[in-house]
């Protein structure tokens, strides 16, 4: 597979490999699952270092005890996802925003901090009183946390975000939306700089690098499956975990 990299030609010369200015280990789309996430991270060679691409909230069953994990551990990069957008957005505004983010998943990250009685349909004042109960439950510090959240790495020609990139537009001048939430053209344009995306967001059946996008979302809540990808110059590896 690295022989057919190379052979990619881009506007600017030889389409190189994915190649971080240090080891890189990128962890895929966690939605509550620590079990896995927690046998992911015991399986990184020690001298990468790891970025997770957001969406660490919702769907599975263990959202508080995965952002309580990950907000510990300094050594991490941790990308801000969709879900965490969300979940922001439900703080900021229960009545408005609510009612989408449960549809999402909301459910599973409520009950994983302790709040109980939310219904997939409740009145704005219910609505308000999760708010209140999940602020209280998460903490000043860990809410915060969360807030500010970056929405890109960069390293060497490996972009990492959470959904994708516009494939006409240089890495520092991506919108926050597209990254956070993708752009049409992702997926159908193969870009020209030599930059290779690696995302999660959208579900593979299995992780993989193409056409200057490395996959890595493989549905964990799902599936089971949680994925990721070293890169170190050489040929991209992956690492799988299961429960």
């Amino acid at each position: 597979m690295l022989t057919s990299l190379i052979k990619r030609f881009g506007r600017r010369g030889t389409f190189l490999p994915p190649n971080p200015d240090g080891p890189l280990c990128v962890i895929g789309d966690v939605h509550g699952c620590i079990v896995q996430l927690e046998k992911l991270l015991s399986e990184v060679p020690q001298d990468h270092r790891i970025i997770l691409v957001g969406d660490y909230v919702d769907r599975g069953e263990h959202s508080a005890e995965v952002l309580r994990l990950i907000s510990a551990r300094p050594d991490l990069t941790c990308l801000m996802g969709n879900h965490e957008e969300m979940l922001l957005r439900f703080l900021q505004d229960p009545k408005g925003q609510g009612p989408r983010w449960l549809r999402y998943g909301g459910l599973q990250t409520l009950a994983s901090f302790g709040v109980r009685g939310a219904r997939s349909e409740m009145s704005g004042d219910e609505l308000t009183d999760c708010r209140d109960r999940l602020q209280e439950a998460m903490g000043v510090a860990l809410c915060r946390w969360v807030s500010e959240l970056p929405t890109w790495d960069m390293s060497g020609n490996v972009l990492v975000v959470h959904a994708g990139a516009d494939p006409d537009t240089p890495p520092e001048t991506q919108s926050d939306k597209t990254l956070v939430w993708g752009h049409p053209s992702f997926q159908s344009t193969v870009r020209r700089d030599g930059v290779w995306v690696v995302h999660g967001h959208t579900i593979v059946g299995t992780a993989a690098a193409r056409q200057g996008r490395i996959s890595i979302d493989t549905g964990a809540f799902a599936t089971g499956v949680l994925s990721a990808v070293c890169l170190d110059g050489t040929e991209p590896r992956f690492l799988t975990a299961r429960p």
